[in-house]
């Protein structure tokens, strides 16, 4: 701020010059009283700056560093233990595999340059044991010399080891750590090196057995025999004929659904061999039913007397007739047995009132299910029991169905609604029809049960 000026300095600082003496007399005293004045103003500005700016705290002793360099020692001298520690327990760990391992030519060489790599690298020190130490002079101008003190000082030598085998802390020391376990990926890595480790030491084969291996994977097969193809072919043709007969199965089946009663017994007698067919692939069905009404209905008649005289609409292999002892009459459009009759069940052979039960065991086919019933009626005895099995996908409205048949002069007295394939009902009769053959019974128009292509 207030300084002196340059010249009032320049001017004592001339050096080799004389001064000046004048005759006159100086007025020094307001000069000097000036100059003090001024160096007075000076230092106290000085000083005042001085005590504006912030003291820094003197420094103190390198007491820090030296406790930093301590704690550093000692971390030092904490992994030198360690590192001691895990090198022992490697050397037993090594000790024990000399033991175990079989004298084999191979082997020992591999574990002597291994010792011999150990040994340079001054992990195992002193601390090597008589076991260690045999497997050591196996290899002829083993020079490595272990250190004194057991503990490797190099840096770069222990990052090495490390690398190579992580120390494992002693089971005593303070700061051991829980064992880490293996990932499924890691497990897998290691079971992989055990099998490459153990097939190393395999003894080589021969070259002759080698190409004798090589030639038996590249065998060229052999020529399928004869007896095979001839096997082939027959069970292709039948698997062709399976087929096909279920695909005229189909065919028949929904030609029985689709016609009435007097065109299917047509059908069957131009084509005899039809009507086989058809129950021939109707028994193949049947097979993944879990329940067959016929013996539904067979087990229901036995409980009944033997002198019921039975007819059965649909017979087709007369099941029925072989499951009870009652008279049974039999009718189909086509005969499997001689027992049958062969007929349009809308027509049969039988007098007015002469049965007590008639059977429609999965027979209501055809568009003229309302003449199936009233022929029943006639051949019923007044009272007699009209018993009716069918699949349950066939009926669009069960009570529709119930109210048509009692139009056509039953009652019915029981139904079973229960199972997931078929609908049993019991009728009675109770007179004859109560309508005439001109009024539309909307009820009676069942479903077709036709078979999906497996």
């Amino acid at each position: 701020m207030f300084e002196e000026p340059e010249w009032a300095e320049a001017a004592p600082a001339a050096t080799g010059l004389r001064p000046v003496i004048s005759s006159r007399p100086r007025a020094e005293a307001p000069s000097q009283i000036k100059g003090s004045k001024r160096r007075q103003l000076l230092a106290t500005l000085h000083a005042l700056e001085a005590a504006s700016l912030p003291r820094q705290p003197a420094s103190l002793p390198d007491s820090e560093s030296e406790e930093e360099e301590e704690v550093r020692r000692k971390k030092k001298q904490a992994k030198r233990a360690s590192l001691a520690s895990a090198s022992v327990q490697v050397g037993e760990k090594r000790k024990n595999k000399c033991q175990k391992r079989p004298p084999s030519s191979k082997s020992e060489e591999g574990e002597a340059e291994r010792k011999k790599k150990f040994c340079k690298q001054g992990l195992l020190g002193n601390d090597l044991t008589e076991g260690q130490k045999k497997c050591q002079k196996a290899t002829p101008g083993n020079t490595a010399q272990p250190l004194t003190n057991g503990v490797q000082t190099d840096p770069q030598i222990q990052k090495s080891s490390a690398a190579d085998e992580p120390p494992k802390p002693s089971p005593g020391s303070s700061s051991a750590k829980p064992p880490q376990t293996l990932t499924r990926k890691q497990w897998r890595n290691r079971q992989k090196n055990k099998r490459r480790h153990k097939n190393k030491f395999r003894p080589a084969q021969a070259p002759d057995q080698v190409a004798a291996e090589a030639l038996a994977e590249t065998e060229v097969p052999s020529a399928p025999k004869p007896e095979s193809q001839e096997a082939r072919a027959e069970a292709l043709r039948a698997r062709m004929a399976q087929r096909l007969d279920g695909a005229r199965f189909r065919y028949l089946n929904e030609q029985l659904y689709s016609k009435p009663s007097s065109a299917a017994q047509r059908l069957f007698q131009e084509d005899p061999e039809a009507f086989l067919l058809y129950h021939r692939g109707f028994q193949s069905q049947v097979k993944k039913w879990p329940l067959h009404p016929v013996d539904r209905i067979a087990r229901d008649l036995r409980h009944r007397p033997a002198s019921l005289v039975v007819a059965d609409f649909g017979c087709g292999d007369c099941k029925l007739a072989s499951s009870i002892r009652n008279t049974v009459h039999c009718f189909d459009l086509a005969s499997l047995d001689p027992r049958v009759t062969v007929c349009d069940m809308a027509q049969v052979p039988l007098q007015d009132e002469s049965v007590d039960v008639a059977v429609f065991c999965l027979s209501l086919m055809g568009t003229n299910i309302r003449d199936f019933l009233e022929e029943a009626n006639r051949v019923l005895k007044p009272g007699g029991l009209l018993k009716v099995a069918e699949v349950s996908s066939r009926f669009e409205d069960v009570r529709g169905f119930l109210g048509a048949v009692s139009k056509l002069g039953f009652k019915v007295i029981s139904k079973d609604l229960t199972n997931s394939h078929f609908f049993l009902f019991d009728f009675h009769k109770t007179g004859p029809p109560r309508v005439g053959p001109k009024a539309q019974l909307s009820g009676l128009k069942l479903q077709p049960c036709l078979y999906k292509r497996r």
